[in-house]
């Protein structure tokens, strides 16, 4: 993860007092819509810090959104999903550990 996106997530970016950060205009689109789930936490935890978490989910569940990261959850056909599954198929039986 880079340093940029640790001190945001640890609440340490950089913006003036007052300023409010807004995570999804601060860092790149794609990190919203990515494929790999590490990559989806990660955004989720930054819209956890966005004074517009409530209003962007509120948004995207009447607009329907297909998939992304929205006011911290992660959707699907226009629905709350609990998780992002890996790509690929799923395996058959757990992996060893």
């Amino acid at each position: 993860m880079s340093s940029r996106i640790t001190s945001a997530v640890s609440g340490t970016a950089g913006h003036r007092p007052g300023e409010a950060a807004i995570p999804c205009r601060d860092f790149d689109g794609d990190l919203w819509f990515a494929e790999r789930p590490e990559v989806v936490d990660v955004a989720k935890a930054l819209c956890g810090l966005c004074p517009l978490r409530a209003q962007c989910l509120a948004g995207a569940l009447e607009r329907r959104e297909p998939w992304g990261v929205w006011g911290g959850q992660l959707l699907l056909d226009g629905a709350v999903i609990a998780h992002k599954r890996g790509r690929g198929r799923p395996r058959k039986h757990p992996a060893a550990a």
